[in-house]
């Protein structure tokens, strides 16, 4: 039964006395019409008479039935329920309620009649009577309705619960949240004059010391440049609303020619003290692993970022390289079989980090070893064309034949990437029980986390310096200057000519290579490019568009080449007058590639991270699925409105 019986019924009442009085009115002067009348009065009154009574048997029938199925007590007890209670026909209509229903739901009104969706705050009447209870909010009072399932209704209880969930978000609010601080670029000020390093721990410090008090947080100093704050739940709430000013406020200490920067790792919802610290950890680990100067907030074994914009700062020791050194030499010595392999339409950097590597595994430690590749889809043709015509022994392999001569103690050397989703084999790793990463990409969530070596520098310049240093502390006799001239054309690649990202150490790999037999007129031969791509190169940097200090541009073009063809024209870009980054967007394989490019005052990788992607500060991508170029670009547009906003902010 719906609410517009209830509602008709009245009609019908109405309008039967309103005849009946005209009946009377007629009766004097037209005694046909007084009967006409008189009979419709009539027929209306028996209308409502009978919808009356069927509905109250209705009613009654139903409530009489569902109290039977309490245990077979009376009706009349249903009304002694202490809380509010009312019974629904099938549809969802009211058709009974109790005292507290009306006095507390329904402020004294009858409610009967109406459906009882109006009191599940927007809930769906026919999702909620086959759920387990909701939990609703009615005239400042917090409530979880069940419901009860009869043959001919339903029984909904409405248990008033607001102290309990008060309690509940109390306890949430004020779960302790630890955060560990670490003081990212110390090293940069102990370098300086002892004057300058007491300076800037101590500016640190005072600026930490004033975070802790504003939220009443228990600050402590754990190490020279460590430190652990301790908040509540809602305390972090307000900083990640306000997008933790605590980052840029540390910029402003700045000594000489270095500014001072922290990274954050932050742990939300956890239990305990020690369950929060331990998370904690992990978050920092991944903040330091994506270049430092950022918040890392970790809740559910998912992340949060924050921060991120200043550029990582070199680490001048090679301490750290001789250990992972010594590390690859006792995985390797343990193995029969080592795999060298990269990302997906491997660069230079990819594919000249491996070549390095497979002459060390095979001459050094003699092991069996190669290169997986896929030379179809690969943007160093000319890398590997100059490797197999000038080296005794072919060390490309495919993946189907890689895939066959894996063995149980093979070894897996991963290079230029560390996450599973962007490997040239994902069956390779998954078969390769042992495996080794080497990559200086800053650190993404979804990262392989099963390595027994797990070389990470966001700070060098690429994976091909990396490799230069592992190799300088192993047995490097046998590298000659077909190894020399991969490694440095790896590096040229990823600094753009030694432009950026260009420290000390690569240039001291340089000149590592250089001594090998690397011949820089050789290397830079690997870089040209046929009169094809160079033509859809100008074509694309011809149709860039300039936004904010960004250049873009879409790629008309398909076929093999275009990939090519788009991350240099992306880099020719930059050299546009009054452009920081640049982004080109291009059709393949069924997706939306962009190709996004910067000189590092513009964060690439944090505006292709929030399409789905990654890279590098300075180099990144992302691919998009099921959406036009016209979407795409749109969507890129206003990432980059956010990204832009938020740091000027």
């Amino acid at each position: 039964m719906r609410k517009k019986h209830w509602t008709v019924t009245p009609l019908f009442f109405i309008f039967g006395v309103v005849m009946l009085f005209m009946a009377i009115a007629s009766h004097s002067y037209n005694q046909i019409l007084c009967y006409i009348e008189m009979g419709i009065s009539i027929i209306s009154l028996a209308v409502v008479a009978v919808l009356l009574l069927r509905f109250r048997s209705y009613v009654s029938y139903v409530v009489r039935s569902i109290a039977d199925k309490i245990n077979g007590i009376d009706s009349s007890f249903l009304e002694k329920y202490k809380y509010p209670i009312a019974i629904v026909g099938t549809k969802g209509d009211i058709l009974w309620c109790n005292v507290r229903f009306r006095k507390q739901m329904s402020n004294a009104k009858n409610p009967e009649g109406d459906n009882i969706s109006a009191y599940l705050s927007g809930f769906d009447f026919e999702n909620f009577v086959v759920g387990e209870g909701i939990d609703i909010a009615h005239d400042g009072k917090e409530y979880t309705v069940y419901c009860t399932n009869t043959e001919n209704g339903y029984i909904c209880h409405f248990i008033d619960n607001t102290y309990y969930k008060a309690m509940v978000r109390e306890y949430n609010t004020s779960l302790p949240c630890v955060a560990l601080i670490t003081f990212d670029n110390v090293d940069d000020f102990s370098n300086s004059s002892d004057e300058d390093f007491s300076q800037a721990t101590l500016s640190v410090e005072t600026y930490l010391q004033k975070w802790a008090n504003l939220y009443n947080a228990l600050y402590k100093k754990i190490s020279t440049n460590r430190y652990m704050i301790i908040f509540r739940e809602t305390d972090v709430e307000k900083m990640v609303a306000l997008k933790f000013p605590i980052l840029k406020e540390i910029h402003e200490i700045a000594i000489r020619q270095n500014t001072a920067t922290i990274s954050v790792g932050l742990c939300r919802g956890a239990k305990t003290l020690k369950e929060s610290e331990l998370s904690a950890r992990k978050a920092l680990e991944m903040a330091l692993g994506r270049g430092g100067d950022q918040v890392a907030i970790i809740k559910n074994n998912s992340y949060d970022f924050f921060g991120g914009t200043a550029a990582a700062s070199e680490k001048l020791s090679k301490v750290r390289m001789r250990v992972i050194a010594n590390a690859i030499s006792r995985a390797v010595a343990d193995c029969d079989k080592v795999l060298l392999m990269g990302h997906r339409f491997s660069d230079l950097d990819c594919v000249g980090a491996a070549i390095g590597m497979q002459c060390i595994m095979e001459k050094s430690f003699k092991r069996y070893s190669r290169i997986v590749i896929d030379k179809e889809n690969s943007m160093a043709q000319q890398l590997i064309t100059y490797a197999e015509n000038r080296l005794d022994n072919n060390i490309f392999i495919s993946v189907e034949d890689a895939i066959k001569n894996i063995t149980p103690k093979t070894l897996l050397i991963i290079l230029d990437t560390h996450l599973k989703t962007s490997l040239e084999s994902a069956q390779i790793y998954e078969k390769c029980k042992r495996v080794i990463v080497i990559d200086h990409h800053r650190k993404a969530v979804n990262y392989i986390d099963n390595a027994l070596v797990f070389c990470h520098e966001p700070s060098a310049s690429s994976s091909s310096e990396m490799c230069s240093e592992i190799i300088s502390c192993l047995d490097d006799a046998s590298i000659g200057y077909v190894q020399a001239d991969a490694l440095l054309a790896g590096i040229m690649l990823d600094t753009k000519n030694f432009v950026i990202k260009t420290g000390v150490r690569t240039f001291e790999a340089a000149a590592y290579l250089r001594k090998k037999g690397a011949n820089t007129l050789t290397v830079k031969e690997m870089f040209s490019d046929s009169i094809e791509t160079y033509k859809e190169k100008v074509d694309i940097v011809c149709k860039a568009n300039i936004y904010k200090n960004c250049a873009f541009s879409v790629a008309s073009q398909k076929g093999e080449g275009i990939r090519l063809a788009a991350a240099q024209a992306a880099d020719e870009m930059l050299s546009l007058q009054g452009v920081d980054a640049s982004f080109v967007l291009f059709e393949g394989e069924g997706r939306i590639n962009i190709s996004a490019r910067s000189y590092g005052r513009i964060n690439v990788q944090i505006i292709m991270e929030k399409l789905g992607g990654g890279g590098h500060q300075t180099m990144a991508a992302a691919q998009l699925y099921d959406i036009t170029m016209e979407l795409a670009y749109q969507k890129l547009m206003s990432v980059i409105d956010e990204v832009l906003d938020d740091v000027s902010a």
